[in-house]
């Protein structure tokens, strides 16, 4: 049991454990986190079944992708972290789908209206031009997004009090104006915000080396003493509470459908 150990230990083992990838299974029971309430990637799943060619932008490790059933006979998913590159091409190329390395901010890599599906789940960002430019008319983007002031309670522990534009970006209203600007409509849009407990100070170090834009520049050094009064505080009174805040968007390029 986590409680038993020692600081020491509990950030050891946090530090050496692989961050590749998007799988969280490694906070089984050191962690916790609601889901939202309408299932990504079971509905991700059922648009995959439907689609002839599809595109998954920053795939991670192609986890989400390759939980779905069935994929479309054309399959592409885009990754621009390397560790990650390899990961997917290993899950998902068995799966008959292709992996191409491509860094997060360039233009996509491929033709206009080359998909009639374009997914994404917790992109860094989003460039809807880009994503309309290569839908096919009357084309689907679907995705998950990470939403406004995420993990807020966990950021300002070690960063303190953040500026307001900092705890209001990435908000859906935002987004709905940025893919109607792109010429897309805009279909669906749904929000939650979602509890999250922290069981001991290893998961707090694990999941700021994971998801490295909560903290820009986060070690385990470089904030050892703030760790260290979290993990007594967490032993003291309980498991560190945050809420996550995501998004659901689905937007669709104006016009006919191409037959197949």
């Amino acid at each position: 049991m986590s409680g038993d150990r020692t600081f020491e230990e509990l950030v050891r083992e946090a530090v050496e454990a692989s961050v590749d990838g998007w799988d969280f299974s490694w906070f089984e029971g050191r962690a916790t986190e609601e889901r939202p309430p309408w299932g990504y990637a079971c509905s991700m799943a059922e648009r995959l079944a439907g689609a002839a060619a599809a595109l998954d932008i920053q795939t991670g490790g192609g986890e989400v992708l390759a939980s779905a059933p069935a994929l479309p006979p054309l399959t592409v998913a885009t990754e621009g972290w390397p560790p990650n590159i390899a990961r997917a091409t290993a899950l998902l190329h068995p799966r008959g789908a292709v992996v191409v390395a491509s860094p997060e901010e360039a233009p996509l890599p491929f033709a206009e209206a080359a998909f009639d599906l374009v997914t994404s789940r917790h992109p860094v960002r989003t460039y809807w031009s880009e994503i309309a430019r290569v839908l096919r008319p009357g084309g689907t983007y679907f995705s998950q997004q990470v939403g406004p002031a995420s993990a807020v309670e966990l950021v300002e522990y070690f960063l303190g009090l953040q500026p307001a534009e900092v705890r209001g970006a990435r908000d859906p209203r935002r987004a709905r104006a940025e893919a109607e600007a792109a010429g897309l409509e805009v279909v669906d849009l749904q929000e939650a915000r979602l509890r999250m407990e922290f069981l001991d100070i290893g998961a707090v170090v694990h999941f700021l080396r994971k998801v490295i834009w909560m903290v820009p520049g986060f070690t385990a050094e470089r904030y050892e003493s703030r760790l260290r009064s979290l993990h007594e505080q967490i032993r003291s009174r309980g498991p560190f509470v945050a809420h996550s805040t995501r998004f659901l968007v689905e937007a669709r390029k104006p016009g006919t459908p191409l037959s197949r």
